[in-house]
């Protein structure tokens, strides 16, 4: 926990009277929570300041967690503070217009390749930036609030990038932190529904998708999930890419992909690991993130056997390494 930064940032949240939170573009639970969560905060701390959560896309599934706000003229931001959470780096901003704030305060957890901003804060063994914005409260909950709506989005985020707190990163001070959001009365049960229950179609998508996974050579699985069946099965976008969690569970295979297309006949890529490090890959490929937990861009069939094949290799010599692993 880095008290000086964190002191920092609350100083210039008390010195600006308009403040504008961004995230990063094809939101997950953590930068829509974080974003939500730190806005509901901040909101109900400080009841007259401005305080805005402006960006260009949003996630459906997580509509639940409340609405953004309408992007505004760019004379706003002249006398504005804007943070940026859970963004590695500044070109994956969903706002374009963040850097036009007077001053840009960052706010993640992954691994630094971009320090924008005019203060840094990133801890990358985080398991979420919600787990951030959760110990950024209880530092100075004297003079913050933490409301039940504010615990339901920082909750979400957590649950979602821990995997449901299954993921290595997750140790003691989670669930500490976590205990702080269910200590407000948030309705776990609710949180989960709306995250986890599937539709029918979903259910007949993981059906066939599960008959079409595939293995490369050093036992990688991966599926591909082009345009036709998302529209034979009425999926959005970020239902589709919910499915890489379908192969997580294969034994033998320490690395999993998923790959979906857009309309430009592109591919999204979320790549998911075991043990082995897998964001360098990603980043080779137009993306970045965790070790473990990455996504990147196939711009079209040939780019996705080139990522496939260089995971092979990071697989095979994590295999020569290390002689067991599940």
């Amino acid at each position: 926990m880095n008290k000086e930064v964190m002191t920092q940032i609350l100083n210039k949240i008390k010195e600006y009277n308009k403040i504008i939170i961004s995230r990063h573009l094809r939101p997950d639970g953590d930068c829509v929570g974080s974003s939500m969560g730190l806005k509901e905060i901040l909101k109900d701390s400080y009841p007259d300041k401005d305080i805005r959560v402006i960006n260009t896309d949003y996630a459906k599934y997580l509509e639940f967690l409340g609405e953004e706000d309408q992007q505004v003229d760019e004379s706003f931001y002249n006398d504005a503070l804007v943070i940026v959470v859970d963004t590695s780096n500044s070109g994956r901003c969903s706002n374009p217009n963040f850097s036009k704030g007077k001053e840009v305060i960052k706010i993640d957890h992954h691994i630094e390749t971009d320090p924008f901003g005019t203060i840094c804060w990133v801890e990358e063994e985080k398991v979420a930036v919600c787990e951030m914005i959760v110990e950024f409260y209880d530092l100075f909950k004297d003079e913050l609030v933490l409301s039940q709506k504010a615990a339901e989005c920082l909750f979400t985020g957590i649950v979602t990038d821990s995997g449901r707190f299954k993921f290595s990163s997750v140790d003691g001070n989670t669930m500490r932190n976590t205990g702080i959001l269910i200590d407000t009365g948030i309705n776990i049960e609710e949180v989960y529904g709306q995250l986890y229950l599937k539709s029918k179609n979903e259910l007949l998508l993981q059906g066939a998708l599960l008959r079409k996974v595939a293995f490369t050579k050093e036992g990688i699985a991966y599926i591909i999930i082009n345009r036709k069946i998302q529209k034979k099965y009425n999926l959005l976008p970020e239902e589709a890419s919910a499915q890489i969690s379908l192969i997580e569970g294969i034994k033998g295979s320490i690395i999993w992909v998923a790959f979906i297309e857009n309309d430009k006949k592109e591919y999204r890529v979320r790549l998911r690991s075991r043990y082995v490090a897998i964001n360098k890959v990603a980043e080779r490929h137009s993306g970045g993130g965790h070790e473990r937990a990455s996504g990147a861009t196939a711009y079209n069939k040939k780019e996705i056997y080139q990522i496939l094949d260089e995971l092979d290799v990071v697989c095979k010599e994590y295999r020569e390494k290390n002689q067991e692993c599940l």
